[in-house]
């Protein structure tokens, strides 16, 4: 434990050395949080309130805010928690690029415990950038109006941390296969500009067509996004509920930014999500193991010839 304690040190300060690798990290949610409030605010708050109109009610602008705050917030954690594990998780391949990773080999160093050392220091730096960016998010929700209670502000921290999990082990297990300045900045720039479409952050997946829906409903992170959905929103549909929204209109609009998904027509329960998404990242994380172990048997077979 003491070898991969001091590994973990080491590749998190490492990671923190590279200005460019950690700005970049922690600027994205930032960067992301300006964009959506100033772009996608007016259109999220246009759409609420011509959905509204045409139900013939009305709603503060306070609510609105609320509402609006709540969907941005979570679209934001929803892709920063994935794309900075993934921007986290680079070292594995620059130890690659500059052959520091052969030079760990040699050392008396076991491979299980260097790719361990990899996959934790990735979490705890990430999970680092993402409660930061959760703090933020959650002064923004106070500034354009606050519904939240102290569960639903723990809940939130809680799908961060599990969207974390998720995105590490899925970061390891495509980062595992790369040994390319080249490859890599690709995979980044694949997953920075398709994990939010495809996981439902930039777009509801209620917008999509109904074959895209049921392919996105295999996959963990959507489930991730409507779990902070509800846990951001949740405050702002209970005051719908009690100022006398129709419960069919306050349904409405929960189905509209995927409070509410279904799989194959039948609703998923939230503790339904939960499972899926640890499922997730179980599997992830028993990929990652197992390409370790052919990787090492790999080796050890060529060692041998």
């Amino acid at each position: 434990m003491t070898g991969l304690g001091a590994l973990i040190q080491r590749n998190t300060k490492l990671y923190f050395k590279d200005k460019g690798m950690f700005l970049t990290s922690l600027i994205t949610p930032l960067i992301l949080l300006v964009l959506y409030g100033t772009f996608l605010g007016n259109i999220y708050e246009d759409t609420f309130r011509s959905a509204l109109e045409a139900a013939g009610a009305t709603a503060s602008d306070q609510l609105i805010g609320g509402c609006v705050g709540g969907e941005l917030v979570s679209s934001l954690l929803a892709v920063s928690c994935v794309t900075v594990a993934f921007c986290s998780n680079l070292l594995m391949v620059q130890d690659k690029i500059t052959g520091a990773r052969r030079d760990l080999t040699i050392a008396p160093v076991k491979p299980g415990v260097l790719a361990m050392s990899y996959y934790l220091s990735t979490l705890l730096t990430a999970l680092l950038i993402c409660f930061a960016a959760a703090v933020v998010c959650l002064g923004y929700l106070a500034w354009a109006g606050w519904y939240l209670t102290a569960g639903d502000v723990a809940l939130l921290f809680l799908d961060v941390e599990l969207l974390v999990l998720f995105g590490t082990a899925l970061a390891s297990c495509v980062n595992f296969l790369l040994s390319t300045q080249g490859q890599a900045s690709a995979v980044g720039t694949i997953v920075s500009a398709g994990y939010g479409f495809v996981c439902g952050a930039y777009m509801p997946i209620s917008q999509f067509s109904d074959g895209l829906q049921k392919v996105l409903s295999f996959l963990p992170g959507t489930y991730g996004t409507s779990l902070l959905r509800n846990h951001a929103m949740r405050g702002v549909f209970q005051e719908m509920g009690e100022q006398g929204f129709p419960p069919e209109v306050v349904e409405a609009i929960r189905d509209s930014v995927d409070c509410n998904l279904y799989f194959f027509g039948d609703k998923v329960e939230i503790s339904a999500m939960y499972l899926v998404l640890l499922a997730g990242i179980g599997a992830a994380v028993v990929l990652y193991v197992v390409m370790n172990v052919l990787s090492g048997k790999k080796r050890h077979r060529a060692v041998s010839v």
